[in-house]
């Protein structure tokens, strides 16, 4: 079985990874797509969280996002572009599906360090697929990583 936390995602592509994470935390809001339940797509914002080798969403008791996932885990999230247009970092998303959290002892793990409002949904992300999309000269590169395999960057003029 190929394993897929945001350690594992470290310990087989650590640059990658840290790359990856660094654009995350470039800015606090980023945008979450999630399934309505028609199938349809939703997209809000949304905080995202690396601690303890995982990735974590955070939301509050009883939004339309957490409603979605918790119907259907499947979701992806949008790096925030910046105020200035730049990129800095390229493009980042992330797709996988998201696993609610009900174990009260990580909850209270997760609380400790973090400090949230509470109450809270809390989602661990089991990654599906990792994309960076950034300019390089004259060429759009497109890195991509997924469980189980390498890194595969596609060039295009």
């Amino acid at each position: 079985m190929t394993s897929n936390s945001w350690a594992d995602f470290q310990a087989a592509e650590p640059g990658f990874a840290e790359t990856v994470q660094k654009r995350f935390e470039q800015y606090k809001h980023h945008v979450l797509a999630t399934l309505r339940k028609d199938g349809s797509p939703r997209v809000t914002g949304l905080e995202v969280t690396f601690r303890f080798g995982e990735l974590w969403l955070g939301m509050m008791p009883g939004s339309r996002k957490a409603q979605d996932l918790q119907r259907d885990p499947r979701f992806a999230i949008h790096t925030n572009p910046g105020a200035d247009d730049s990129m800095g970092g390229g493009d980042v998303r992330i797709a996988g599906r998201a696993v609610e959290v009900t174990d009260a002892a990580e909850m209270a793990r997760f609380v400790a360090e973090v400090k949230p409002p509470e109450p809270f949904h809390l989602f661990r992300v089991e990654l599906g697929e990792v994309v960076q999309t950034y300019v390089d000269g004259e060429e759009l590169v497109v890195r991509t990583w997924q469980p189980g395999a390498a890194v595969r960057t596609q060039r295009r003029r």
